[in-house]
C-alpha cells in the first residue's frame, strides 16, 4: 500500500483510509475485526472513525465503533497504526450538561472519552466532526492545542465545514500560535462532485490541506451493484441514504456509472477501483474512506490503489460528471 502525506504536515497515512462507521452497527464485533485484520494486511494503517458512532441505531448510544476498534488494538503495536476520530455530535440527551458542540468543556471530555473508548494513549488526528456555530473558533482552538500540548492528541482536522470557516481557522492559528488544521474531511466522489470543487478544492491547495474524502464510492452506488434495471437498496444503510435515493433516480448518474463500467470491463477490474481511482487523480486527495461490513467488500477495494487511469479515462470521467 502507498504512502501520502497528509496536506502540508510531517504526518504519514496509507493511501487509503479504512472507515468504520459500520463498526457496532451492521458489522458486528467479530466481523469488524476481521476487517480490521484484513485492512491492515493489505497496508490500510490509517482508520478513521468518530465518538457518535452508531448513535443513530436503534438501542445505540454512540462510541460502539470506538470499542470495537479499542479491542481490537489491545496488544497490538500502536505506532504502526494512525488513529483519527471525531468530536462534535451530542453524546447525550441534554444539552445543558455540554455534551454537544466543539467548545473548550465539551472537547476536553469528549477526547478523554474516546481515549478511553479507544484503549489508547493518544489520538493521531482530531478532527471537529462539522460546525459549530455557537463556540468561537478561537475556544476551539485552543482546546485542541491543549491537547496536542498536553501529549493526547498528535494533529487535528476539519470535516464538513465551509472554506471560510477552515481559512479563518488558519488564520486564527496563525496569528495566535495555535495548532492548524491539517486536513479536511469533506463528501467528495465522482457523483458528488460541486460541494467541494466550488470553492474548498481551491481553498485546500492555497493552504496545504491534505483532503480525506468520505463517501467516495457514494454508499455503494459506485460499486456498480445497481443498474437502470435494479433500483432497490440492498441495504439498511441504502435505504436510509438520501444520496442513494437521489442517484436512483438521476439520469446523469447512471451515465456516470455506464461510464465507469465500461472503463473497469476494459481494465478488467471492479467499477469501484475506477471509481476510486479517479478520485485519487484530483487535486489534494490524500486518502479517501472506504467503509465495509465486510470483509468480502473491503477485499473488493484495496486494489484501487494500484489502478493508473489515462488521462483519456480522467477526462471521459471528469466530463460525464460534470455538475454533479
Amino acid at each position: 500500500m502507498h504512502t501520502r502525506t497528509l496536506g502540508r504536515s510531517g504526518l504519514r497515512v496509507s493511501a487509503l483510509c479504512l472507515g468504520t462507521n459500520t463498526f457496532g452497527w451492521t458489522a458486528d464485533e467479530a466481523e469488524s475485526h476481521r476487517i480490521l485484520d484484513a485492512a491492515t494486511d493489505a497496508g490500510i494503517t490509517f482508520i478513521d472513525t468518530a465518538d457518535v458512532y452508531s448513535r443513530w441505531a436503534p438501542g445505540h448510544v454512540g462510541g460502539e465503533s470506538e470499542m470495537v476498534i479499542g479491542r481490537w488494538l489491545a496488544g497490538r503495536d500502536r505506532s504502526r497504526i494512525v488513529l483519527a476520530t471525531k468530536v462534535r455530535a451530542p453524546m447525550g440527551a441534554d444539552p445543558a450538561a455540554n455534551d454537544e458542540g466543539l467548545s473548550r468543556i465539551h472537547i476536553v471530555r469528549a477526547c478523554e472519552d474516546s481515549l478511553r473508548r479507544l484503549h489508547t494513549d493518544h489520538i493521531d488526528l482530531y478532527q471537529a466532526h462539522w460546525d459549530d456555530d455557537l463556540t468561537p473558533l478561537d475556544e476551539t482552538l485552543e482546546a485542541f492545542t491543549a491537547l496536542i500540548q498536553a501529549g493526547k492528541v498528535r494533529y487535528i482536522g476539519v470535516s464538513n465545514t465551509a472554506s471560510w470557516r477552515l481559512l479563518k481557522a488558519r488564520w486564527i492559528s496563525s496569528v495566535n500560535h495555535l495548532a492548524p488544521y491539517i486536513s479536511l474531511q469533506p463528501h467528495y466522489s465522482l457523483v458528488h462532485r460541486v460541494e467541494y470543487e466550488r470553492e474548498m478544492m481551491a481553498a485546500c491547495t492555497d493552504q496545504g490541506i491534505g483532503v480525506i474524502p468520505y463517501s467516495p464510492l457514494a454508499v455503494g452506488f459506485l460499486t456498480g451493484k445497481y443498474t437502470r434495471d435494479n433500483r432497490t437498496p440492498d441495504t439498511a444503510r441504502g435505504n436510509d441514504s438520501k444520496l442513494v435515493q437521489r442517484l436512483l433516480s438521476s439520469d446523469q448518474a447512471f451515465a456516470v456509472l455506464d461510464e465507469t463500467r465500461t472503463i473497469a470491463e476494459a481494465r478488467g477490474v471492479p467499477v469501484a477501483h475506477v471509481a476510486l481511482a479517479w478520485t485519487m487523480t484530483r487535486p489534494n486527495i490524500t486518502a479517501p474512506i472506504v467503509g465495509a461490513r465486510t470483509v468480502a467488500q473491503l477485499q473488493e477495494v484495496v486494489g484501487a490503489v494500484d489502478l493508473a487511469l489515462t488521462a483519456d479515462e480522467i477526462a471521459r470521467l471528469t466530463t460525464v460528471s460534470e455538475g454533479m
